[in-house]
């Protein structure tokens, strides 16, 4: 009897064909529960964003209205009622001195820290990925010259240069647009630095050599055989510097050359809220707590994404207890086939 025949019939599964490498992704990420969980809170905070407009219209309230009947302005501008003047109306309490409503302003406050985090963090490994692929193509004067600036880059205080080319443009300039610019363009040394390690790692394969020896040029090799191989890497380090751009953003803003006002963002509101963190503690909390728990979800989420995109990470996932199912199945079919030989 065929070896077919016999599989069959031990009741054995039939064959199936090998996970694609989205799939793989996507099987591993979710086998881990605290990056599933994290994920969940980002989408979550994307659909908040995105939706702002909905939900501020929903809710009735504008993040830019004045309301002084809802704050005490003999106390100095407190909000009237417990928490901060929670209440049907508004959900999260108001503003002190100027009474505009907390939930339309964190809402929409999600949406400023959000979107200048991502295209900033875009920017930031379109500018290192260029980068580190010219370094590793080109010829040696280019590799050196391209490695000495991005070590002086690393060297720069980041902040410091962010602080002053923020301090200089013109209030005229789209602010978050700015920030977004000055995070990304001075960010991208960590990229550049990862891109073109690996990039002269993969250069000495034997199908970079063989593309070499068709006649492929640099570029094209570049887009065909290197770029696919650094997926991994630069997604993994995309994942973890979305959290450290929001943080920047947040601190910029706290030291007054961010966000101006009236657009909110939460590190905008945390500059405000530190002269009101005993009269209206709330006003303090919640742009601090959801700072906290963004960074906290997106670290979180991309550590999961580090450890899905790993090779190494399926072996530590949970996919033995089908292997050992198909291998009790395989011993059976063995041993009937062992009687049947003996008989």
């Amino acid at each position: 009897m065929s070896d077919a025949l016999l599989v069959q019939e031990a009741g054995a599964a039939p064959a199936v064909a090998p996970a694609s490498g989205a799939r793989l992704f996507w099987r591993r990420l979710r086998a881990q529960r605290a990056a599933s969980a994290a994920a969940l809170v980002v989408l979550l905070l994307v659909l908040v964003a995105l939706a702002a407009p909905l939900l501020t219209a929903l809710a009735g309230q504008d993040p830019n209205i004045y309301h002084p009947d809802l704050v005490d302005s003999a106390a100095g501008g407190v909000p009237i009622g417990p928490f901060g003047g929670i209440s049907a109306d508004h959900w999260l309490g108001v503003e002190p001195q100027t009474g505009r409503d907390l939930f339309a302003r964190i809402v929409y406050g999600a949406r400023v820290s959000l979107g200048v985090a991502l295209v900033a963090t875009v920017l930031q490994i379109t500018l290192g990925l260029v980068i580190g692929l010219t370094a590793a193509l080109g010829s040696r004067w280019v590799d050196q010259l391209l490695s000495r600036i991005t070590d002086i880059n690393v060297a720069l205080p980041i902040m410091v240069i962010a602080l002053a080319l923020l301090a200089i443009v013109p209030e005229t300039f789209p602010r978050p647009v700015l920030i977004a610019l000055v995070i990304g363009g001075i960010n991208w040394a960590g990229t550049s630095k990862i891109v073109r390690a690996q990039a002269l790692t993969l250069k000495s394969l034997d199908f970079v050599s063989a593309a070499r020896l068709s006649g492929r040029g640099k570029w094209s090799i570049a887009r065909r055989e290197l770029l696919p191989s650094l997926a991994a890497p630069v997604i993994t380090y995309a994942a973890l510097a979305f959290p450290t751009n929001i943080i920047v953003e947040a601190a910029l803003s706290f030291l007054g050359v961010g966000i101006k006002p009236p657009t909110p963002s939460w590190g905008q509101m945390l500059t405000e809220a530190d002269t009101w963190y005993q009269a209206a503690p709330t006003y303090l909390l919640l742009p601090a707590g959801l700072l906290f728990v963004t960074v906290l979800a997106l670290t979180v989420l991309g550590e999961g994404v580090r450890t899905a995109l790993d090779p190494r990470a399926a072996s530590r996932l949970s996919v033995g207890t089908k292997r050992t199912r198909g291998g009790t199945k395989q011993t059976r079919v063995g041993t009937k086939q062992s009687k049947e030989d003996a008989a």
